[in-house]
């Protein structure tokens, strides 16, 4: 029958969508690890990944094993670090989804996270809120900071961390003003640099802008706030983003930075756990260091 490593390779393979990168990572040869997945299709009697001249997915009952398995592995690594803090150590790696604009945030995770358990290793991945909702719910992320719009199913746990309040950042020859406060509609007429639709920083714009009956002039997307923030040092577009990424950057010569008014506009950010009993001890760690860093 299937052992632990049959999982992570079945993981692996759903995470790259690539046998080679699959292998690589697993630390085996591509002919190796092919032959793993045909030995778990004949364990488990149904054919897991549809074959093909390349990787074209997993079958639906390969998605049904796929779950499991990173339920299992999940519990497997619940397993070990509960045994480790059980010996006073908690130890084991973390991984993180974060939407960009709660990446400023997110940086005062690591020194206190080292500073309270240096065993854990922190990975934070930049991810939408779709992406991060649907990986805490298939244990690919062990929690997500990200907009807590909507509502949440039971199997979801949510902490509010903090509201998000936005600013202009605009070129200096472009900015309505040099310092103080504009309103969306002078930000709508100027060109705009965002994030891509995809991302809910920017539905949240366009629904502020769609409330005020204004159409926004967007000149530039990006999935990157870096690249937003360099059109704004070009001196190409303006960009809008939240208050706390601005609070945490070196200023920009020669740009204005402007508080955005009418209307006032504020979204809760926040944590998101899996609802699992017992809660692993590095997600509790988790919990621990952001009340101390919020």
């Amino acid at each position: 029958m299937f052992d632990i490593r049959d999982l992570e390779i079945i993981a692996a393979l759903a995470r790259h969508r690539h046998f080679a990168r699959a292998a690589a990572e697993c630390g085996i040869s591509q002919p190796a690890f092919s032959a793993r997945i045909k030995k778990l299709e004949l364990d488990l009697g149904v054919p897991l990944v549809e074959r093909g001249n390349r990787y074209q997915g997993l079958t639906p009952e390969g998605e049904i094993a796929l779950k499991w398995a990173r339920q299992m592995l999940d519990a497997a690594d619940g397993l070990k670090q509960s045994i480790a803090a059980a010996k006073g150590s908690v130890s084991g790696q973390l991984t993180l989804g974060v939407v960009p604009t709660a990446l400023a945030y997110s940086a005062r995770i690591p020194a206190a996270m080292r500073a309270a358990h240096p065993n854990i290793a922190l990975r934070v991945y930049s991810a939408s809120s779709v992406q991060i909702r649907t990986g805490v719910e298939d244990y690919t992320f062990d929690a997500g900071i990200t907009y807590l719009d909507g509502i949440f199913p039971p199997t979801i746990e949510t902490r509010p961390l903090y509201e998000e309040r936005y600013v202009l950042l605009a070129p200096a020859a472009l900015a309505p003003r040099t310092s103080g406060t504009a309103t969306w509609r002078e930000a709508a007429a100027l060109p705009l640099s965002t994030l891509t639709p995809e991302m809910q920083n920017r539905r949240i714009i366009e629904s502020v802008f769609a409330g005020i009956g204004v159409t926004p002039n967007i000149v530039f997307e990006t999935n990157a706030y870096t690249v937003s923030l360099m059109q704004v040092e070009t001196g190409f577009a303006a960009t809008i983003v939240p208050e706390i990424l601005v609070d945490k950057m070196p200023p920009i010569a020669k740009t204005a930075c402007l508080h955005l008014h009418e209307p006032e506009i504020t979204r809760s950010i926040g944590v998101i756990f899996a609802d699992r009993k017992p809660r692993p001890p590095v997600v509790r760690a988790l919990e621990e260091v952001l009340g101390a860093v919020s």
